[in-house]
């Protein structure tokens, strides 16, 4: 630490990503990128901003972006808001909705940029335990007295919330903001989209990062009450007015476009983790049921941090949280077909070096 360093800054305990390697014979399976290029209209209109608008400022409102978004969902454009990413808008939410003194409630097993959040803003929290079969312990988010953050499906686990239980934790927090943050929903059943015009204190946060092939692009967006919508304005504008620039706005207006290659993709995303859940389990793995495009999985004799390390070493990226309850579990990102037979051919080596390993100890 330096002595320059704010109480603030001392205090931070930052959010750390899925490792980047810049090596083109990896298997890159550890950061839940999609594994098909955007759709050709995406390129098709950012090439256009290129050559025609990049001397100007972008909209600082993103109007034409948020009227798409707006229809997809049968809502207003008073409705939406986008930002820089999922993380940034979950980032406002908390400044704009939850009260430093007021403990807010989230899963104990869930996206870590949550208590980063709450310690970087003095907001006090408290960790739910999942139930022993890891889906969300329903009415234990009743009446909490700051607020309620949980991501549908929930990650790393992958397990989704009915819509009907989503419904009793916002009809049991009345007074305050339920935020669903729902990166992974279009690989799973419906949205909570559909309930924001019955509820004022919901707010539904999505990504183009995954669906939609705009990991590189960087574009959220929240749906909900418009009086919520103002109140994410006022912290965006309070920090930069223009945070997504024009190719952003252009390729994510053409994403949401092309409905056609969207469901292409997620289709073919959502087949591939349906066969590669069965291969895992006749491989020896415990597979938690995923409605994202990853799968959770724990092998019955080998431990998961050697399987990360040996997988790592053979070239194939994988996700490893060494904490409980959840150390002995791998987060496998769905790749194309042909990545995940790859992958299988280099897991069953390394199952078997491990388990002679474990033999010999």
């Amino acid at each position: 630490m330096s002595k320059f360093w704010s109480t603030l800054t001392k205090r931070t305990e930052p959010y750390v990503p899925g490792e980047q390697i810049d090596n083109k014979n990896i298997i890159k399976l550890n950061t839940n990128e999609n594994p098909y290029p955007p759709s050709p209209r995406v390129i098709e209109a950012i090439k256009w901003e290129m050559e025609n608008n990049l001397q100007l400022y972008p909209s600082p409102t993103a109007d034409p972006l948020r009227e798409k978004i707006a229809d997809y969902y049968q809502l207003k454009k008073e409705n939406v808001f986008v930002g820089n990413g999922s993380d940034e808008i979950l980032a406002l939410s908390f400044m704009a909705f939850f009260e430093p003194g007021k403990t807010i409630r989230f899963p104990n097993v869930t996206y870590s940029f949550y208590p980063v959040y709450a310690k970087l803003f003095g907001i006090p929290y408290e960790e739910v335990p999942l139930n022993r079969d890891f889906s969300i312990l329903v009415d234990a988010f009743y009446q909490s007295d700051g607020g309620v953050v949980f991501p549908n499906p929930n990650a790393p686990t992958g397990i989704y919330l009915e819509l009907e239980h989503v419904v009793d934790i916002v009809e049991n927090n009345p007074n305050q903001v339920v935020i669903v943050d729902e990166a992974y929903i279009d690989f799973s059943g419906g949205s909570a989209a559909s309930l924001v015009h019955t509820y004022d204190n919901l707010l539904v946060v999505q990504t183009m990062s995954k669906s939609r092939s705009l990991a590189g692009l960087r574009i959220g967006f929240a749906l909900g009450n418009a009086n919520l919508m103002e109140a994410l304005t006022r912290m965006k504008d309070s920090f930069n007015s223009y945070t997504l620039d024009r190719l952003a706005i252009a390729g994510a207006g053409a994403a949401i476009s092309d409905n056609r290659y969207f469901l292409q993709t997620t289709e073919k995303i959502i087949q591939t983790r349906e066969w590669v859940t069965e291969k895992l389990k006749r491989n020896g793995f415990t597979v938690l049921p995923s409605a994202t495009n990853f799968i959770f999985a724990s092998h019955y004799k080998c431990k998961a941090k050697p399987l990360y390390e040996k997988l790592k070493e053979n070239n194939v990226l994988v996700r490893h949280f060494d904490k409980q309850p959840i150390e002995n579990y791998l987060r496998i990102t769905i790749g194309t077909d042909g990545e995940m037979d790859s992958f299988f051919r280099k897991l069953k080596l390394v199952i078997a070096e491990v388990s002679q390993r474990t033999i010999k100890i």
